[in-house]
C-alpha cells in the first residue's frame, strides 16, 4: 500500500482504495504515439481516457444497439487503458509491438487491480477483460469509440502518427473494422475521413 496510508487511521479497504487512486495517477505520465488535435505535442493516456469518455457520452445515440448499458461502456473506457501504467502504450499499427500485447497487459491488469479490495479487483478485471474480448454489444461500442478518437485527431493534425509510421489504408480498415459493428453512422463518418486522408496523402 502507499506510504501515505501508513500515516492515516483508516480502514484497510479505504487504504487500498487510496493506494489505487494514487497509483493510477501515473497514467498521466504515459505518452502515446498520437498527437493532440493541433499537432503541437503527443497526448498522454490520461488525456486519451478522458477524451473517449466524453466522446462516448456525445456519440452514444449512434450505437447500433439502442439497449447498450451506457454506464457500463463508460466504466470499460475508464478502465481499459490503465494497464499502460506498467505495459506502456503500444501503437495499434505496429504489428511487431502487438505480439504478446494481450498477455503483457493482462499481467499489468492483474498487478494494478490487485491493489484494490478483492471484490473491486474482480469487478474491474471483469470489465477490462470484457472490453478486450469485444464480444458483447457494450464492449463493441466501447471499442468503436476507442478506435474513433485517435482517427479523428489524426484527421485534423496532418496525420502525424500515421505519416511517421507509414500507415496504409488497408491497415486502417483491418484494425478499425469494429466501428462498423458498433455504429453504422460512425462507420459512414470513418469512411468519409479515410477518403479525405487519402486525398491529403496522410495514409498510404
Amino acid at each position: 500500500m502507499h506510504p501515505l496510508t501508513q500515516e492515516l487511521d483508516i480502514p484497510t479497504r479505504l487504504a487500498q482504495q487510496v493506494s489505487f487512486i494514487l497509483e493510477v495517477d501515473k497514467l498521466k505520465q504515459v505518452i502515446r504515439r498520437n498527437f493532440i488535435a493541433d499537432g503541437s505535442r503527443r497526448e498522454n493516456t490520461a488525456e486519451h481516457s478522458w477524451h473517449i469518455i466524453l466522446i462516448c457520452l456525445t456519440f452514444s445515440e449512434y450505437a447500433n444497439d439502442k439497449n447498450i448499458d451506457l454506464l457500463k461502456v463508460i466504466k470499460m473506457l475508464t478502465l481499459h487503458d490503465l494497464v499502460e501504467i506498467y505495459a506502456g502504450d503500444v501503437f495499434i499499427f505496429d504489428e511487431i509491438a502487438n505480439i504478446g500485447k494481450f498477455e503483457t497487459e493482462t499481467n499489468s491488469a492483474e498487478q494494478l487491480f490487485s491493489i484494490l479490495p478483492k471484490d473491486q479487483k474482480q469487478k474491474f478485471l471483469s470489465l477490462w477483460l470484457e472490453f478486450e474480448e469485444a464480444a458483447t454489444q457494450d464492449a463493441i461500442f466501447a471499442n468503436t469509440i476507442d478506435r474513433m478518437a485517435p482517427f479523428l485527431l489524426n484527421s485534423v493534425n496532418n496525420g502525424q502518427s500515421w505519416t511517421e509510421a507509414g500507415v496504409k489504408v488497408e491497415q486502417v480498415f483491418k484494425k478499425l473494422s469494429v466501428i462498423e459493428k458498433g455504429s453504422d453512422e460512425l462507420w459512414k463518418l470513418f469512411n468519409q475521413l479515410v477518403v479525405l486522408a487519402k486525398e491529403k496523402q496522410l495514409l498510404q
